[in-house]
């Protein structure tokens, strides 16, 4: 099979087009042949070894964190699929690689694609839409007339978090660029900041819970906008204790990471409101339980491009260069 493999961190010159034995299929395995891959900013930081002190992968390394396609071939104890079915996921994070032809992937990482959605449409939503799940579901319990407010509600992981939390009964906020005020609006955002003539600090205040996708300056001034109790969520700011005991890291990087969160739980706890850091997990059930939301047309993927397969380079350095205008950055086999 052909695959986009990374041979050494740092940069394109460590990624090249590779052919690669098929995958093997174990016992709980199906194997998928993809129509098509989101591109996410995730993969350029695990390209660029970001992660490399509590994410050990292995070089050399394919990349990719979601897929769409159809069934090759299922493992013996597999009975959720059959061959032929249509399937989207994102991988559990020790399989992940996406960029290219044929993946092994367990069945219980594995849902369905919606009927509604094109390959590419499905290939955009599996991480984001599971970080948004977990972040706004699992996480913050949000419940209709809760307060939530969506960072760059225009992008990726933002888009689809912007409509989760309308269809969840929120009173949603957003901050976009100001030619993305429109977007933000028609994707369900009850309140738009335009980042770029106004502090979100200043207008918005008393919010049950924040999701940042920017991390830095940005998080702090997130954890004044809540109101005393209220919950900050990350997936740019610095890991916390939790998600180190969650990997079973080992003392020292545990450590290490209770003191890269220290400034900001401390904050968090000076205003009465916990911070919490989020990496998203594989769940083909998630998956499952988005499917009605997608179906109705509640939660809508966002596509800014589709590159195909032999330009996966140049698609990760579109998303590198902040080129994508709003939403996701796909790459297509067909």
């Amino acid at each position: 099979m052909r695959a986009f493999m990374v041979e050494k961190y740092g940069g394109e010159a460590g990624m090249r087009a590779v052919d690669l034995p098929d995958p093997q299929v174990g016992a709980d395995d199906v194997l998928v042949k993809i129509h098509a891959a989101g591109v996410n900013p995730l993969d350029l930081r695990i390209r660029n070894g970001d992660f490399k002190t509590f994410l050990p992968y292995r070089l050399p390394l394919v990349l990719g964190h979601d897929l769409a396609g159809t069934v090759v071939r299922v493992g013996p104890s597999v009975t959720r699929f059959a061959v032929g079915d249509e399937v989207y996921a994102r991988p559990d994070k020790d399989r992940i690689g996406t960029f290219a032809e044929l993946i092994a992937v367990h069945q219980d990482d594995l849902a369905p694609k919606p009927a509604t959605l094109t390959m590419a449409e499905a290939a955009s939503l599996p991480l984001v839409a599971l970080t948004a799940w977990q972040a706004l579901v699992e996480r913050a319990h949000v419940q209709p007339g809760h307060k939530v407010l969506i960072h760059a509600g225009a992008g990726g992981l933002g888009s689809i978090a912007v409509q989760l939390a309308k269809a969840l009964g929120a009173q949603v906020a957003t901050t976009v660029s100001t030619a993305k005020t429109d977007l933000a609006r028609d994707l369900g955002a009850d309140v738009v900041v335009d980042y770029r003539t106004q502090d979100f600090e200043e207008v918005l205040d008393g919010y049950d819970v924040v999701l940042d996708s920017l991390g830095g300056e940005n998080l702090a001034k997130s954890l004044r906008v809540l109101k005393p109790a209220g919950t900050a969520i990350s997936v740019a700011g610095p890991p916390d204790p939790a998600f180190a005991r969650e990997l079973g890291l080992n003392p020292f990087l545990r450590l290490a990471m209770t003191a890269l969160s220290f400034k900001t739980r401390r904050d968090a706890k000076r205003h009465g409101v916990t911070y919490s850091f989020l990496f998203m997990k594989a769940s083909g059930d998630q998956l499952r339980e988005l499917t009605p939301l997608i179906d109705a047309g509640k939660v809508r993927p966002v596509v800014d491009r589709v590159f195909p397969f032999d330009e996966t380079l140049q698609a990760m350095e579109y998303v590198e260069k902040g080129r994508a205008k709003a939403g996701k950055v796909v790459v297509s086999m067909t």
